[in-house]
């Protein structure tokens, strides 16, 4: 970018008139930060990688270590046989009453549907709602770069491609998300059809846990980002690790007019690909909510629709006995131990 343009950007954030008050503070920070922009300074906290890394001497960045310290110790409790089982139920709408609508969303509704079956039948319920993504300042799940079409190796689990300090890609939700998947031993989806696809949040999230099938858990191992040293791992034999395979899952696709059907095929045959269990015909669910009624009128007809309740709340109960029988070493993917033909 052109000097004069990262500064119209970056004095974009404080158009505010109260803000010129601090005008001579604004235009010293807007120079350390094109310093940085220029500079490319991505992490600027890093130390030594240390033991148990290709390169101990290779600069870790303090914030990825920070994350991959976190997930690593939601996977061990995950595993451990005395903890309590926990359930991730994901609000994929982009709407909330703190939103330009100023109303909740119906997926959020079916959602708390959920999470009350779920903590009736003493399963631990973690609500991930990411319509706050719409609602909260400066919350963001950044876009997935495509490391992984490069080789998989350059994409790292966790990811490494945020924070990026030197580009002001930081408050990236994805760590936090990350080691909520670590944690639960299973999750339903909550989705509206937004134009024949899954919402735009959920988009972003599902593009960005691709390092959790396949990633490269050391970073050092291609000194961050170097493109040739990952195609090199790669073609000397790469095994695709799932990090968060085993878990079960549940879907709840909803829409008002089309694309139902195909949104939940898409939603299930990514988290089949990632190595979770589907909890049976019951916990997959697409249905419409008023097929062509008005917007205006959609809570009431959801009001009024006993019967997709009892379906939404049947979603939890067939993805509760699935995580129980997970847990004991009852339920195992039928083709379980066997080798793809073609790994990816």
């Amino acid at each position: 970018m052109s000097r004069e343009a990262y500064r119209a950007r970056f004095m974009a954030r404080y158009a505010d008139p109260a803000f010129r008050v601090e005008e001579s503070a604004l235009a010293r920070l807007e120079a350390i930060a094109w310093d940085a922009y220029s500079e490319g300074r991505k992490s600027p906290m890093t130390a030594k990688a240390g033991e148990g890394y290709a390169d101990p001497d290779y600069a870790l960045s303090d914030e990825w270590r920070e994350n991959a310290a976190r997930i690593d110790a939601a996977q061990r409790r995950q595993r451990e046989a005395g903890t309590p089982s926990r359930v991730l139920v994901i609000v994929a709408s982009s709407r909330n009453d703190y939103t330009c609508p100023g109303e909740m969303s119906k997926s959020f509704r079916l959602a708390k549907l959920c999470e009350r079956e779920l903590t009736d039948a003493g399963i631990e319920a973690d609500l991930l709602d990411l319509s706050r993504l719409a609602a909260e300042p400066d919350l963001h799940i950044h876009p997935c770069k495509g490391c992984v079409s490069t080789a998989m190796p350059l994409c790292h689990w966790p990811c490494s491609c945020y924070p990026n300090h030197s580009l002001g890609q930081v408050n990236d939700w994805m760590g936090e998300i990350y080691e909520r998947f670590a944690a639960c031993h299973g999750a339903i989806f909550v989705t509206p059809v937004y134009w024949y696809q899954v919402s735009s949040p959920l988009k972003l999230m599902m593009d960005r846990l691709v390092c959790a099938d396949g990633g490269n858990p050391d970073p050092s191992s291609t000194h961050g980002k170097h493109a040739d040293e990952a195609k090199a791992l790669e073609l000397e034999g790469w095994d695709y690790p799932k990090h968060l395979a085993g878990r079960a899952y549940g879907a709840i696709v909803h829409g008002d007019v089309a694309g139902i059907e195909g949104t939940r095929r898409a939603l299930s045959d990514w988290l089949d690909w990632m190595g979770w269990i589907e909890a049976g015909a019951t916990a997959r669910l697409d249905r419409m909510i008023g097929y062509y009624e008005p917007y205006a009128t959609s809570h009431d007809t959801l009001d009024a629709d006993a019967p997709l309740q009892q379906e939404v709340a049947n979603v939890a109960r067939a993805v509760i006995n699935a995580v129980r029988a997970l847990r004991a070493g009852q339920l195992h993917r039928a083709d379980e131990g066997i080798q793809p033909a073609r790994a990816k």
